[in-house]
């Protein structure tokens, strides 16, 4: 039964977004600009806004890393597919050997490894990732993103949270017993 909190968020993280980016292909795009073109980057999609100003729903192929970063050309997407292949792998297996009481373990680590199979789905589908979520205020824009990304976001945060949560239950039981 343990396990089953990492398989149901690792499988909720990965179908959430791989549905999210179904939807996210039919944003609207100039005429004959199609997935090989986005990935190409020789058109974008039209931004569709959310909260005028602030988010807008716009549709772009990601070839590089997280928020479009460390993009080295076609080796870029084997290098990734091939990493993120080995991380959902490692990070199933190290879910598998968490104790009992390390829940929020499993969900940030359920989190990271369906947002990692998402992406990777993307790279081996379009040979790039498909990011539709923009964040912007006034002139300045953060890069675009998608579910994955922001699983993968939280995932390490809670991660960090359970980290800091687990370091001052040993430091008070150390306490207690001196």
């Amino acid at each position: 039964m343990r396990r089953a909190v990492f398989v149901v968020m690792f499988l909720l993280t990965a179908g959430f977004d791989q549905g999210t980016k179904q939807w996210a292909l039919s944003l609207p795009v100039p005429a004959n600009c199609d997935v090989p073109a986005l990935v190409a980057h020789s058109c974008h999609g039209i931004p569709q806004p959310v909260i005028d100003g602030y988010w807008d729903w716009v549709l772009a192929m990601n070839t590089g890393a997280a928020f479009s970063s460390l993009d080295f050309g076609d080796s870029t997407q084997i290098m990734l597919a091939i990493f993120a292949t080995i991380a959902v792998g490692g990070i199933g297996l190290y879910a598998y050997r968490l104790r009992p009481d390390q829940r929020l373990e499993r969900i940030a680590l359920g989190l990271i490894a369906g947002g990692a199979l998402g992406n990777l789905l993307d790279r081996i589908r379009h040979g790039a990732v498909t990011d539709f979520i923009q964040w912007r205020i006034g002139d300045h824009r953060w890069p675009i993103f998608n579910v994955a990304d922001a699983a993968l976001l939280a995932g390490v945060a809670l991660l960090l949270i359970a980290s800091a949560l687990g370091h001052r239950r040993t430091r008070d039981q150390a306490s207690s017993t001196a």
